[in-house]
């Protein structure tokens, strides 16, 4: 229940409603086609309404086709389709204990709090406690006025401390130590249940004050594929290399269509007229010149210091994936001297393995121990010059910021102009480019560089550089 409010309707009623929450969908990076769209409407003419949770998973079945989907389809869920509207009405039943003074008893609170989580059955009462805990200790005098925050409505709960309590809760002196490990986990479930309960009614609140849209761009989780590699948390990364192998076989995919497309080879225009004399001199059947394809080299010129680290191992695992694609793949890394680390990857070496050995035992720190693409470069041309030959493609990955040292211009050009292709690769937004230490806005006018900010971006741009 919640307290009723005059609020406007949507346009369009609930088929516009969800629409926009089909749009909202879409903005996040959920492929949602006009085909789902109708079977969602289909699926809320036969659901019960006011069954919230059986409306989320008619949808979730109607609209969503990977299940990496499901966390992002379910913040903007709870944002389009919400619990309440306003301050809980029923969270009245949540009597909350006060001190004489008028103020909450915090002690006695998460005593309160803690008998709570230690109870199975009280899902219920845990939303409508989220709920009291935003309003009497989430709020604040923003610029804008007043607001919620989940970190100030947890702030002195701290439920995270109370795991000791909740174990008391739920374990008895006869348990076995196998028993009390699995009583001692659903305990730190239900914890992180509760802070996101608060989280999810947080965003609610706020989106009643500056819109679900603007709410739904920075509260809800990103898809894995288009998260910030220079803003990743360690999760996100890891859920990155765990989409991998799928990005690897999409690219794998996009290589063989145009390889494909590649066989027809040109058009052998004497061949062609030489036909056409059996039809008059018009050249109704092509003849194409036989190809002689041959799979590409792939050197790869790698930073791997810590400001970049996310998209450096991210793009390895990802190259080490397509290996197959290449005749032969040489990496190499550095971070203010090169060194070879080819023989660091294999199918079945993990890049976290890859690179602890690239650290341990290959050259690629030298006298500084900072970024250095100039010293790098030289290094790099002075010790594997045969390493990009006439039939090489160059990929060079880093956001070449140089530590103000010489970005070395004229041996990066001398290595483009050798390579069959050269593309440099770079994690930082554009219009950063030549700001600071950056020397992007001068190797760009040697080399093709790319802005490369998240894993769609850089699988849009590999599908689309590699050659076949």
């Amino acid at each position: 229940m919640a307290v009723t409010e005059d609020r406007p309707l949507a346009p369009h009623g609930l088929p516009g409603h969800l629409v926009g929450f089909v749009e909202a969908l879409r903005k996040r990076g959920i492929p949602v086609g006009p085909s789902e769209t109708v079977d969602a409407g289909r699926v809320l003419s036969v659901l019960d309404l006011m069954d919230r949770e059986a409306v989320r998973e008619g949808l979730a079945c109607a609209l969503l086709r990977r299940t990496t989907h499901r966390a992002t389809y379910d913040g903007l869920f709870d944002l389009w389709f919400p619990v309440a509207i306003g301050e809980r009405d029923a969270a009245a039943d949540i009597e909350l204990p006060y001190r004489d003074d008028g103020r909450l008893d915090v002690p006695a609170l998460r005593k309160m709090l803690a008998e709570m989580l230690a109870d199975e059955n009280s899902g219920g009462a845990q939303a409508l406690m989220a709920g009291q805990l935003v309003e009497q200790l989430g709020q604040y005098q923003s610029a804008r006025g007043a607001s919620f925050s989940s970190y100030q409505a947890l702030k002195e709960i701290q439920p995270q401390t109370l795991l000791a309590q909740i174990l008391a809760g739920m374990t008895t002196p006869d348990m076995s130590d196998f028993e009390t490990e699995i009583a001692r986990r659903t305990a730190r479930g239900r914890i992180d249940n509760f802070r996101r309960s608060v989280e999810a009614e947080t965003r609610r609140r706020v989106a009643e004050r500056i819109g679900r849209e603007r709410v739904a761009s920075y509260g809800v989780a990103r898809q894995a594929e288009d998260v910030d590699f220079l803003r990743a948390s360690q999760n996100e990364l890891a859920e990155l290399k765990r989409s991998t192998q799928r990005l690897a076989r999409i690219l794998a995919s996009r290589l063989a269509v145009r390889r494909r497309h590649a066989r027809r080879g040109e058009i052998d225009l004497r061949k062609t007229l030489r036909k056409s004399m059996s039809t008059g001199g018009v050249p109704i059947d092509l003849v194409n010149r036989k190809p002689r394809p041959g799979r590409p080299e792939l050197v790869l010129l790698c930073d791997v210091s810590g400001s970049v680290a996310g998209f450096s191992n991210f793009t390895l695992l990802l190259v080490s994936a397509l290996r197959e694609q290449f005749s032969k793949v040489r990496i190499f890394a550095f971070v203010d001297n090169t060194d070879e680390v080819s023989t660091f990857f294999d199918p079945h070496t993990r890049i976290d393995e890859a690179m602890q050995r690239i650290f341990a035992e290959a050259d690629i720190v030298g006298f500084n121990g900072h970024s250095d693409y100039g010293s790098a470069l030289t290094s790099f041309a002075d010790g594997f010059a045969d390493a990009v030959t006439s039939r090489s493609s160059l990929l060079i990955l880093g956001d070449a910021r140089t530590n103000y040292r010489d970005p070395e211009l004229s041996t990066l050009a001398e290595l483009v102009a050798v390579a069959k292709h050269a593309h440099w690769l770079n994690p930082e937004p554009r219009q950063n480019w030549g700001s600071g230490d950056s020397a992007a806005d001068r190797y760009q006018q040697v080399i093709e560089m790319h802005e490369c900010r998240s894993a769609s971006q850089l699988t849009a741009v590999v599908s689309r550089l590699l050659p076949v």
